[in-house]
């Protein structure tokens, strides 16, 4: 399945030049998924795809994560593990890395990168019927009409117990992951869009800790549905 949809968005992304903003209405539709760690984001957003493409099986919702790192990688000859290293540092320019720029002829900078890597979300989020957790979607995408911007937040307490069940750790590691991953995706939002990440916004915000998963999902439909990103419910 992975190989068929890392195939899919290099041929998309070769075929057809990004959508400018004067068209970016007509693109999508484009649900964004952003979370703070320890929300549990993937299985929901896969949850969220499985009920959709339940109801209508003649469009096809996909869950895009770390496949912007793989295509991105494809695209600039690159590991997809260096990829996300480097939009993860919080300190760009090291000694090393000065050297390295300068005697590789194959480096890549992280603006390299990061214009890729829009292109890439953009282009993902234009054809449509997708599910863009995290990777800044909801800021690249922001001028598509046909979009749904959300956010999970949770109390520290709940997330912590989450990464602890899911990652086996102890409470002062589970603590230390969360602000460890947080740090990682704000350098990620800072590389990609090169401006102030506080103008960032959302359609809803839900509390992770108030909510099933099967009643998180339901809300999502129903405010996609209000959207007319899908048929009405």
């Amino acid at each position: 399945m992975g190989n068929l949809l890392l195939s899919y968005l290099s041929k998309r992304i070769t075929e057809t030049e990004v959508v400018k903003k004067s068209v970016a209405p007509v693109a999508g539709p484009v649900i964004t998924f952003s979370r703070e760690v320890g929300c549990n984001g993937v299985k929901l957003a896969n949850m969220i795809a499985a009920r959709l493409n339940a109801k209508n099986p003649e469009f096809k919702w996909k869950v895009i994560s770390k496949e912007v790192f793989e295509q991105s990688a494809t695209e600039l000859k690159m590991d997809p593990e260096q990829i996300r290293k480097t939009m993860q540092q919080s300190e760009k320019f090291t000694f090393e890395e000065m050297i390295k720029a300068f005697y590789d002829k194959h480096y890549k900078s992280d603006l390299t990168i990061g214009n890729t890597m829009k292109r890439v979300i953009l282009q993902i989020a234009t054809d449509g019927h997708c599910i863009i957790v995290g990777r800044a979607g909801h800021i690249i995408a922001q001028n598509i009409k046909n979009a749904l911007h959300f956010r999970l937040i949770a109390p520290l307490e709940y997330r912590i117990n989450t990464i602890m069940h899911n990652n086996h750790l102890s409470h002062q590691d589970a603590h230390h992951f969360i602000n460890k991953v947080e740090k990682e995706r704000q350098a990620f939002r800072q590389a990609i869009m090169k401006k102030d990440i506080q103008t960032e916004m959302f359609d809803i915000t839900l509390n992770r800790a108030a909510f099933s998963d099967d009643e998180i999902v339901e809300l999502i439909e129903f405010a996609a549905a209000k959207k007319n990103l899908i048929d009405k419910i």
